[in-house]
């Protein structure tokens, strides 16, 4: 058999042995754009059970199903890492949640603030992108998106034993680097959120807000105003050097 060099995401339990039934996209997928065929090996995983070599069973238009083998992989959760963005233009947001995929978050959290031009996004959407992510990536967790909510309400209902890191626009050129900031709190573990503002900013009234919470720590990206998209891929990446798994 030929190295599989499809991956695709199910829904499914994944276990040796285990079938796995495909709905018509999936099929139409495999069958019609892949153009596999009757034994035809690929890679399956649905962010619980690792990744698994599978190989076609059944190859029809409108379904078909497949056949788990081994596992090739285990599961790879990445860090307590959330992210916060406030959705902008639709290209720029999908390229977020990817870039969030990717990089290894896990969970990602929409949310409104007073200057978000978003009001409201497709989660169904984002989460395929997140899938797809994954796939392309060889991902074995994808981050779950969330509904977006208003960011007054998610900060009122924060778990105080999580972190904040608030990338602060005003901060740019600042000596408020996450070191700083994680010396601040006094340590570098547990569980972390990265917040990413609007287009326009944050609000003075939401700065002045986060500036006062606890568990809030203000970071500068830097030396220069980073458009919310490149901020977040930044900010991530920061993050992760710092005190993720990278």
């Amino acid at each position: 058999m030929k190295q599989a060099k499809v991956r695709l995401y199910v829904e499914h339990a994944l276990g040796e042995g285990q079938t796995v039934p495909l709905t018509r996209d999936q099929a139409h997928y495999l069958f019609g754009v892949m153009r596999l065929g009757p034994e035809a090996e690929l890679l399956l995983f649905n962010g619980r059970n690792g990744e698994w070599l599978a190989t076609v069973a059944e190859a029809g238009k409108r379904g078909g199903c497949l056949l788990c083998h081994r596992q090739t992989r285990p599961l790879q959760c990445p860090p307590d890492l959330w992210l916060l963005f406030a959705p902008i233009r639709k290209a720029r947001t999908d390229f977020m949640v990817e870039k969030a995929a990717e990089m290894g978050v896990a969970r990602i959290l929409p949310v409104k603030s007073a200057h978000t031009n978003a009001e409201r996004i497709r989660r169904d959407r984002l989460q395929a992108h997140a899938i797809e992510a994954a796939e392309q990536c060889g991902g074995t967790f994808v981050p779950p998106v969330g509904e977006l909510r208003p960011l007054e309400r998610v900060l009122a209902e924060w778990p105080e034993d999580r972190l904040i890191m608030f990338c602060d626009e005003t901060l740019a050129g600042a000596r408020a680097g996450l070191g700083a900031a994680v010396r601040g709190k006094g340590g570098q573990g547990g569980k972390w959120a990265i917040l990413i503002g609007p287009e326009g900013g944050f609000s003075p009234a939401e700065r002045a807000r986060l500036h006062a919470l606890p568990f809030a720590c203000p970071v500068s990206l830097g030396p220069r105003i980073l458009r919310a998209d490149t901020a977040a891929v930044a900010a991530m990446t920061l993050w992760q050097s710092t005190l993720g798994d990278w």
